[in-house]
């Protein structure tokens, strides 16, 4: 593998560049805060700010960008349907460009896997997708309970604020979060404790207290609750048990999905068919708004207006979804994403090696990865630093103890390399600043 010469840039000067949104932005923004630079322009696996710094992007949109910034064909599609007048916003309207998306998603994705789901369009955000799996699980089963799994992230809208695990975002609700069950995610209680069976016990055991829920929601990568990734095995007895007790299984794909794990969805590898999957993200392909809902068609039990929402047509994010679609059809592209996480998998594989003093351990599976440390605060230490050389990397987990690293699935291993190489030196970095404060008190 090819390496490149770390090269440090400054960023931004929050005074000057930033002062607007100082000046005019709600506090609730996040990202902003950790990469202070106004950025300008973007392609592929690059950004650049006003200043034109250049930066080497392993954020990706928080999973929205997995083919990069801009692509050309994508772009190239989606100005010819602007200049055409197409249609931009729909409602739930027909219009060619979602005929054309169905069209192709069920040619390249439904139909090659065996899948029969029916394709429910919700308001263009991930949480509301998982809303509207929500709804749909307690309408077929006539149960009111969710099971979700410790670590996990399923959205800020409040039902699906529910099922999600961090105390932090919980916290900002401001009423009560019910009608969801907590289970303990696969490894939770160590590797001496068998979580299914667990989870098994309970549901089974009439003095339990824990009701027949109407679903089991669950990530098999858990995107923002440290980059656990749960096992094919595991995987595969979550869904025997949801099909003998009635249970619907939700897969929240809206993460790990659309490639990142080298597969089109992420729970490929397990041979597992879900009864709902939610997608978001990079469902659009180019970063433009979109969600959706793959129900069983048995399933398909909500009325016309009852999961609704003015957004539902982006026809913009039709266009470039269905452009994106294109690469999956051509035969050598998952496996070019496979070698792309091989590539990825066996340099943090030196990295955790060459920081083993630091604990530092490699998490997750495919291009949606993490490196853990025995010192949990060294994440935003290394994150910070950097950005400083020119590398946008975040932290994930309840408390921002692991580094994520989730480049663009395209991104090739010689285009890793300088990305990687910053990363190294971040680490090296963050953990002797750390030692030298400590030598300092």
């Amino acid at each position: 593998m090819t390496t490149a010469e770390p090269v440090t840039v400054e960023p931004a000067a929050p005074g000057a560049d930033t002062a607007v949104f100082d000046e005019l932005e709600s506090a609730v923004r996040t990202y902003c805060r950790r990469f202070p630079a106004v950025f300008t322009r973007a392609a592929g696996h690059r950004m650049w700010d006003a200043d034109g710094r250049e930066y080497i992007d392993f954020l990706s949109g928080a999973g929205a960008l997995n083919y990069g910034h801009n692509p050309p064909e994508v772009r190239a599609a989606l100005i010819d349907y602007l200049l055409a007048d197409g249609p931009v916003h729909g409602l739930d309207l027909h219009t060619g460009a979602k005929a054309a998306f169905l069209h192709r998603f069920r040619e390249v994705v439904l139909a090659p896997r065996g899948l029969d789901h029916r394709v429910q369009f919700t308001g263009p955000t991930g949480t509301n997708a998982v809303e509207a799996a929500f709804k749909t699980a307690r309408r077929v089963t006539g149960r009111t309970d969710i099971v979700a799994f410790t670590g996990g992230f399923h959205g800020l809208s409040l039902g699906a604020l529910a099922a999600s695990a961090t105390s932090f975002k919980r916290g900002a609700a401001g009423v009560p979060l019910g009608h969801v069950t907590r289970m303990p995610y696969e490894g939770y209680a160590g590797d001496d404790v068998d979580t299914i069976d667990y989870l098994t016990r309970l549901l089974d055991d009439p003095g339990s207290g824990i009701d027949l829920p109407a679903a089991f929601v669950v990530e098999t990568v858990q995107g923002e609750g440290g980059l656990t990734a749960a096992s094919a095995p595991w995987l595969r007895r979550l869904a025997e048990v949801a099909r003998e007790r009635g249970i619907l299984l939700i897969v929240d794909d809206i993460q790990a999905g659309c490639g990142r794990t080298g597969t089109f969805f992420s729970f490929e590898e397990a041979g597992i068919v879900p009864d709902l999957i939610c997608l978001s993200k990079s469902i659009s392909g180019y970063g433009l708004p979109m969600a959706l809902v793959l129900v069983r068609p048995e399933f398909d039990q909500l009325g016309p207006g009852e999961h609704s929402g003015t957004f539902r047509g982006n026809n913009l994010a039709f266009v470039t979804a269905t452009a994106c679609l294109d690469r999956w059809a051509e035969p050598e592209f998952a496996a070019r994403v496979r070698r792309n996480a091989a590539a990825l998998e066996a340099r943090l594989d030196e990295l955790a090696a060459e920081f083993a003093h630091l604990g530092c351990t490699v998490l997750g599976r495919g291009l949606i990865r993490g490196l853990g440390f025995t010192d949990p605060a060294l994440a935003d230490r290394v994150s910070r630093a950097a950005f400083t050389r020119g590398l946008l990397v975040e932290t994930s987990g309840a408390r921002g103890q692991v580094l994520k690293i989730m480049p663009p699935i395209v991104t090739e291993a010689e285009e890793l390399a300088p990305g990687l190489a910053l990363l190294a030196d971040a680490i090296a970095s963050a953990a002797q600043d750390d030692v030298s404060e400590g030598d300092l008190a």
